[in-house]
């Protein structure tokens, strides 16, 4: 039973955003305290529900609502780059810090699209 694996942990989109999430939670470290349970709150449930959703909708039956859960996975993604630049802006984290999370979030982004563009051609 060790080497049972669900179909999802094969995907590269969702092997690529847990490791965004990883480095955003490093991130997370560096903000004020102020902000621990606000913009760190909102990034945190933005960046989990990215492997969540991609996971969630690998389970799901028809291939609609695949496409919805990765459309999701999508959505949050673009949030947690909003909320990084916002970082920025208010002085939490370096331009540095987000230049090196960048490329994550821009793999995370085309995997996503090719993803979902592969389960479109099969609807």
């Amino acid at each position: 039973m060790a080497d049972f694996t669900y179909q999802f942990e094969k995907l590269d989109a969702w092997q690529e955003s847990r490791k965004l999430v990883v480095e955003v939670y490093k991130l997370l470290r560096k903000f004020p305290q102020e902000e621990r349970y606000a913009l760190c709150d909102q990034l945190r449930r933005a960046v989990i529900s990215i492997p969540s959703n991609i996971a969630e909708g690998n389970g799901r039956i028809s291939i609609k609502e695949h496409i919805h859960f990765l459309e999701i996975a999508y959505g949050s993604l673009m949030e947690v780059y909003c909320q990084l630049q916002v970082a920025v802006d208010l002085g939490y984290i370096t331009n540095e810090d987000f230049n090196h999370v960048k490329p994550l979030i821009f793999t995370t982004s085309k995997l996503l699209s090719g993803l979902r563009a592969a389960k479109a051609k099969q609807a």
